[in-house]
């Protein structure tokens, strides 16, 4: 009893510096996507595009929704599993960029140039399947900011990011907002991975029905946007009520049916005597 009393004493004496080295160590930055549905981004933003030109967030959206990815060019990881994520399911959506929706990517590095920009672009339209001559390139902008002006952007649409200057790296959440026309945040698509689905919704929604056919609509009613996930997902509650209402309609039909059989039978009786 003894030996083992003093050998988890020394156990715990011998982790205790251990654990202090890692409590007393930096942690990361909490980020996160907060809540901003129904809120609009700041237009008159100035920015500076993939071909280096002087922008405002009004010149890349119009009367189509668009797709807003918060990034940075430079990042080794997250950020490009969230494009490849976005290329992969809109070529999927059945819609045409510069027809039915834009793409507009910001980098939230300060320090990002127009040439980092456009190389993204330029590889994000390969994997697209669409050369940058093409008319629906000019639906894709890829762009950069000041911190302030980046900011006021990522602010409106609840978008939290961090410089960890410990890893020279930016840490932020994944995901892409899809705008209405005037820049009103209508959807937040979360994750690295975009449903065709989810991302044709989100697009039919924030076009207020002049993007989809009337197919979208009907969906729209059988899929709900859970905005705590970030995602659609079958509507249960309508579903049980739809069907309840079917059930009760076809017993109905049938018991009029019924019915009208046994008024017919009685009066063909009556008929015989």
């Amino acid at each position: 009893m003894l030996r083992a009393t003093l050998l988890a004493a020394i156990a715990v004496l011998a982790s205790a510096p251990a654990r202090a080295q890692l409590s007393a160590g930096p942690q990361p930055p909490a980020v996160s996507w907060k809540d901003r549905l129904g809120e609009r981004v700041p237009l008159a933003t100035p920015l500076v595009d993939h071909e280096g030109r002087s922008v405002t967030l009004d010149d890349c959206l119009g009367e189509r929704p668009a797709i807003l990815a918060l990034v940075y060019y430079e990042c080794p990881m997250l950020c490009n599993l969230v494009l490849e994520g976005l290329v992969q399911g809109l070529k999927g959506v059945g819609l045409e960029p510069g027809r039915d929706f834009d793409v507009v990517a910001i980098s939230i590095d300060p320090e990002e140039t127009p040439e980092l920009a456009a190389g993204k672009r330029t590889s994000a339209l390969e994997r697209y399947g669409i050369t940058a001559d093409d008319p629906r390139a000019g639906a894709w902008r890829f762009l950069v900011g000041g911190a302030t002006e980046v900011n006021a952007i990522a602010d409106a649409v609840g978008f939290e990011y961090a410089f960890v200057p410990a890893t020279g790296e930016w840490a932020h959440p994944a995901g892409v907002t899809v705008l209405t026309g005037d820049g009103t945040v209508a959807r937040v698509l979360q994750g690295v991975e975009f449903a065709p689905r989810d991302l044709r919704l989100a697009l039919v929604e924030a076009s207020d029905g002049r993007v989809g056919t009337w197919v979208d609509q009907a969906l729209l009613l059988c899929f709900h946007y859970d905005p705590t996930r970030g995602r659609y997902g079958l509507a249960i509650l309508w579903l049980v009520r739809g069907l309840s209402a079917l059930t009760c309609l076809v017993l109905g039909a049938f018991v009029l049916h019924w019915l009208r059989r046994e008024r017919r039978a009685a009066r063909s009786a009556l008929a015989e005597k």
